[in-house]
């Protein structure tokens, strides 16, 4: 299957429909059995061109701000539901184009904001409230929403005396490439914060960051958990998984340019970890290569540059059976998610091209970038 990347242009994300299909196949099997709502989030993954698919399995998405709003409308065609850390009052005008529910961060955005969503709607929406139970697991403090001082979501003591009218739902995101485990603690925690209030509520969001789709999730445990929590509590559940939907369902694919050596073998690639997969550097993590290694364990170990004039545009290093040389394919598994919607044009590097490998093996480009895609966003 790796000839089959030979003749395309590179970098390129190739997303595997069947793979797709395949963990939107798990998402159903929740949604049907524990009878909830299953959205997906945009923020994790956002290719609309396969919307045509995953909007047969799921409810609608959940979005980030207006433009994601406006996506998830226009080309999912289902339920929008919109959560942000702070609104503007245009943002709140947008949003109120396309939104069934928008959960609000604070009080005080509620307050303010709340009344003018309706009215320019001219349609009821749904409002909830983000909470912050104060618990989470999640170990890297970039992607912990519950640290010490986060400004994501109500503390349970700012509830005490508050008008909960006009209030649908409440709101929690705890988890971070989490099992149903870390799930069951954390609506532990949530549950013994927050039950008081649930007399006034339809609705629980979970959140996002349940790894689903992973080999070894407890499906039947997360199924469990949400059947428990409706029986007791005779509320709908929300889950709004990002990365769990594309999670192992497509390549990068680069090449290589150039190979160098300065105190170790370097081969520059036509990919960019700081463009085209920031998580790299955040997270940070090290993405697998199909046919590498770990430094040393092959034959030929290699440092992975990027092709920025970023001193730290490195993926990392890794080992293959046989020498890089110029013209060598690497292909990174696992970029479907995230890697599309937080790559940016960085040096003017080109963004990667954007291809689908159909159910019937045949690859098809839906997108590629040029020159007007770096200029149109800085005049």
């Amino acid at each position: 299957m790796n000839d089959d990347y030979n003749n395309l242009p590179t970098p390129i994300i190739v997303v595997d429909r069947s793979a797709l299909r395949a963990n939107l196949e798990i998402l159903a099997r929740v949604r049907r059995e524990a009878q909830c709502t299953i959205l997906l989030a945009l923020k994790g993954f956002a290719m609309f061109s396969v919307f045509d698919l995953v909007k047969q399995y799921l409810d609608g998405i959940c979005a980030s701000g207006a433009d994601e709003a406006r996506l998830g409308a226009e080309h999912f065609g289902k339920q929008v539901h919109v959560y942000s850390p702070a609104y503007s009052e245009s943002d709140i005008d947008e949003v109120a184009r396309y939104a069934d529910h928008v959960i609000f961060n604070s009080f005080s955005q509620w307050r303010r904001l709340g009344e003018r969503l309706q009215q320019v709607a001219g349609r009821p929406i749904e409002c909830g409230l983000r909470v912050n139970p104060g618990y989470s697991e999640v170990e890297v403090a970039l992607y912990n929403p519950c640290a010490p001082n986060s400004r994501l979501g109500i503390p349970r003591e700012q509830f005490d005396g508050q008008d909960l009218s006009g209030i649908r739902g409440l709101h929690f995101h705890c988890l971070c490439e989490q099992g149903a485990d870390t799930l069951e603690r954390t609506l532990k925690v949530f549950v013994d914060k927050f039950s008081m209030f649930f007399e006034h509520i339809a609705w629980v969001n979970f959140g996002g960051g349940h790894h689903i789709t992973r080999p070894g999730y407890d499906v039947a445990g997360l199924i469990e958990l949400i059947r428990d929590f409706r029986r007791r509590f005779g509320l709908d559940v929300i889950l709004e998984p990002g990365e769990a939907i594309a999670l192992n369902t497509g390549v990068l694919v680069a090449t290589v340019l150039d190979v160098i050596k300065t105190g170790c073998d370097i081969a520059i690639l036509d990919t960019s970890a700081t463009a085209h997969m920031p998580d790299v550097l955040e997270m940070p993590y090290r993405p697998q290569i199909i046919g590498a290694g770990k430094p040393g364990e092959l034959a030929h170990t290699y440092r992975l540059g990027g092709q920025t004039c970023l001193a730290g545009d490195v993926i990392g290093d890794y080992s293959f059976p046989q020498p890089l040389e110029v013209g060598s394919k690497v292909i990174f598994q696992d970029m479907a998610h995230y890697t599309m919607v937080k790559s940016t044009t960085f040096n003017g590097i080109r963004l990667p091209t954007i291809a689908v490998r159909q159910e019937n093996g045949e690859i098809r480009i839906v997108k590629k970038f040029g020159y007007e895609d770096y200029a149109g966003r800085l005049s």
